[in-house]
């Protein structure tokens, strides 16, 4: 028996990515609005109560205005945007965070897919604030290189363009005020006192990212290895499918390691390392911001949703 679908937004490449991982797969009955009304609000309202699960993959305020036009109750939503990711009655699209996060997916009809950034900092912060190895008011910076993907249509038509400014030919700092839009959700889900600090940087590749956060464990106030570590995570994440723990590397196999950002790039899974030594302990998240940071993330929330394999279309 299949399900009825609908994404709001096909058309953006988070809802393109959707469709992608919808391809070949017989329990779910896709519904496709007119191009000519696509953003027609009664169209759009139409599509949405005539569906199981509608997708918004949408700005913050259309995805807010599509929540209001729901008048059936047995209409699930999974949202793409930042517009519901701090909301306590929404559940956190990240499964493998905790048991109760995954239960309250299973439950919900509301659920708010992570964002990508925000994706690889909680699955490496959370953890930390969870299991006692950083208190809730540590001082968190975290920086991260991305593709240029996730930075909408406009910004990739300007890097595949053929006028491509040449400081795009350059990784680019951005949201150097302190105020991107992950900060927030970033915070609020991985237990934080504060804001933690955030320099991004887009580079000119598609897509795939790292997210790394270093800690000075002197700062702790107590004992604490990347061993230690380490080994909270593998056991934080044991029997994840879509969050793997990598092997703990020794000083000199690090000294010739490259971490890539893109290698994750297509694929549905989240690779977390720890790197450095007990001094100086450097965490990574790496991801696709395509895929664990959108597009794949929400179609794993709808599977869990459904109640079958959540790795259905994703590997």
């Amino acid at each position: 028996m299949s399900v009825k679908v609908y994404i709001d937004g096909q058309e953006g490449t988070t809802g393109l990515k959707i469709l992608e991982r919808f391809e070949g797969r017989n329990d779910i009955e896709l519904l496709r609005i007119s191009e000519d009304k696509r953003k027609d609000p009664a169209e759009r309202a139409k599509f949405i109560n005539m569906s199981d699960y509608t997708f918004l993959c949408l700005p913050d305020e259309a995805s807010r205005e599509a929540v209001s036009f729901v008048d059936n109750d047995h209409v699930r939503i999974i949202d793409a945007s930042t517009a519901h990711r701090t909301n306590p009655d929404w559940a956190y699209g990240f499964p493998e965070l905790s048991p109760e996060h995954r239960e309250k997916i299973t439950k919900s009809n509301r659920v708010a897919v992570p964002g990508c950034y925000a994706s690889g900092f909680a699955s490496i912060v959370y953890p930390l604030v969870k299991n006692g190895i950083i208190p809730a008011d540590f001082p968190v910076f975290a920086y991260a290189t991305s593709g240029y993907s996730g930075a909408g249509k406009k910004a990739i038509a300007v890097y595949e363009g053929e006028d491509k400014p040449y400081e795009y030919g350059s990784p680019r700092q951005y949201a150097l005020s302190q105020q991107h839009k992950h900060l927030p959700e970033m915070k609020a889900v991985s237990g934080l006192e504060y804001t933690p600090m955030f320099n991004p940087i887009i580079c000119d590749y598609f897509s795939g990212m790292v997210v790394s956060v270093p800690i000075q464990t002197r700062m702790l106030g107590k004992p604490v290895t990347a061993e230690e570590v380490h080994a909270m995570y593998a056991k934080h994440y044991e029997g994840a499918n879509m969050v793997e723990v990598m092997p703990l590397m020794s000083a000199d196999e690090q000294k010739s390691f490259f971490l890539a950002s893109n290698t994750l790039s297509g694929v549905n899974k989240l690779q977390v390392f720890v790197f450095g030594s007990d001094e100086q302990i450097l965490l990574c998240a790496r991801l696709d911001n395509l895929g664990k940071g959108a597009s794949g993330a929400a179609v794993q929330c709808l599977n869990i949703m459904m109640g079958i394999d959540e790795t259905t279309g994703l590997v």
